[in-house]
């Protein structure tokens, strides 16, 4: 049976500064249409004009404020499947009064980037980490408005008469952000509450089993879940949107190696994504503090690669993670063009970035190439050593087996003497079991 979810029309809109390039602002545009895509609308038209700054009083000029009320009046926007015209989506953050005259003018509701951006994470959280942290956000976003948005909603926003003649007390805007502050602050509680529980299974689970954790980082859409799942013979969620997913996963790297690894994706990263929600996801970024190892991806076949590997960069840079040893993985080569365009690209980037691994996660062949990567990364630090493994203890003998390589194996009459190679934590853990 066919879905019939109704397909909501947006148009988007944006001001050029002097300062913005050419390049930069369509990308940002470009960006604004799949952000909209996420959001289930379909982008209809784009209205652009070139300003030396926002119009104060609607971010846009009146003559294109006239143009997007005229097609959203036409009722029938133009594109190929048609549809009333229900948002204008602008591509910047703008004040509640821009927004509010704005939507006065064109007739249609009326949302910035920064809007775009929370409610498409609000929708996505799964976890009740991820929920909590999109809340934190969201409060964020609204506290700062609360007095602008008061004057706007006439007299709610006027101040209370105080009781018992002991002044004037408390304005409605007053109360509400005390309310922000406080539900703010217990989200917080209970995310740090979270954060301990789940840093304490992580320790406990590397500890048990000497796992070595990579994270994939890197721009959203640049192929990290399909590349996750490649990598890990998991389903996770591989969808052609931002955000699909903001919930860390965590899989085993597959076929299992000796370190064990653990493989985790990350949120992607987006430019201009808002501060506050750069700092409210840093405990789901805190997977890539954590990895001894980051897959950087990056997608080989956006012409504007350089400036994902630019927000990736200052992103890890702003949550601590900039130390972090890398690969870099440039993903999607197949969607390049012909083998002639792909050699040519994969070449370029080979020179730039000497280290890089230049692959398709779709290529089997290419995906084995980046497991060997990934495994030789953790098998620089193993060690050896000699287990011996009396006869009474032969319940550890699959643990060992599954965690370290066996060099060689001898018995006696007491047990099995076992070389084996591993990490050195891991080593030191079974000689003292077994002590």
């Amino acid at each position: 049976m066919q879905d019939k979810v109704k397909i909501k029309v947006a148009v988007v809109a944006a001001v050029q500064l002097p300062n913005v390039s050419d390049v930069e602002f369509e990308a940002s545009l470009a960006e604004l249409r799949d952000l909209a895509k996420t959001l289930g609308f379909k982008v209809a038209r784009s209205f652009t004009q070139k300003r030396s700054a926002f119009d104060a009083a609607a971010y846009l000029g009146t003559g294109k404020r006239e143009e997007i009320r005229l097609c959203v009046d036409a009722a029938m926007a133009d594109g190929p499947d048609g549809g009333r015209v229900e948002a204008v989506l602008v591509d910047h953050e703008i004040s509640p009064s821009q927004a509010r005259n704005l939507e006065n003018e064109v007739g249609c509701e009326v949302m910035d980037r920064t809007m775009v951006i929370l409610d498409i994470f609000h929708r996505n959280a799964r976890s009740r980490a991820a929920r909590a942290q999109v809340e934190i956000a969201r409060l964020g976003y609204m506290a700062p408005r609360l007095r602008e948005m008061a004057k706007l909603a006439g007299p709610q926003g006027r101040q209370r008469s105080g009781t018992g003649g002991r002044g004037a007390g408390e304005s409605h805007t007053e109360l509400d952000k005390r309310k922000i502050r406080d539900r703010i602050a217990e989200l917080q509680q209970e995310i740090a509450a979270m954060d301990v529980e789940r840093k304490t299974q992580r320790s406990r689970r590397q500890e048990r089993q000497g796992l070595c954790s990579v994270a994939l980082v890197g721009y959203t859409n640049a192929g990290k879940s399909t590349l996750m799942r490649a990598l890990t013979g998991s389903e996770v969620l591989v969808e052609d949107k931002l955000f699909a997913t903001l919930d860390t996963t965590v899989r085993a790297l597959q076929p299992e190696s000796v370190p064990r690894v653990l493989v985790s994706d990350t949120v992607g990263f987006i430019k201009n994504l808002p501060h506050g929600l750069v700092a409210s996801f840093k405990s789901t970024l805190e997977e890539a503090l954590d990895a001894a190892l980051l897959l950087h991806v990056i997608d080989a076949a956006d012409p504007g690669f350089q400036r994902q590997l630019e927000v990736t960069d200052a992103v890890l840079a702003d949550i601590g993670a900039a130390e972090v040893p890398r690969i870099r993985v440039f993903n999607k080569i197949d969607q390049v063009g012909d083998m002639a365009a792909q050699l040519e690209r994969r070449a370029m980037l080979q020179a730039q970035y000497p280290e890089c691994i230049v692959m398709s996660a779709q290529r089997p062949a290419d995906v084995a190439l980046l497991h060997h990567a990934v495994v030789a990364f953790f098998r620089r630090d193993l060690v050896e050593a000699e287990l011996f493994l009396p006869w009474s203890a032969q319940k550890l003998r699959g643990e060992i087996f599954s965690n370290c390589e066996v060099l060689e194996e001898r018995g006696d009459a007491d047990g099995a003497f076992l070389r084996v190679r591993g990490v050195r934590e891991t080593l030191k853990d079974f000689a003292e079991r077994l002590a």
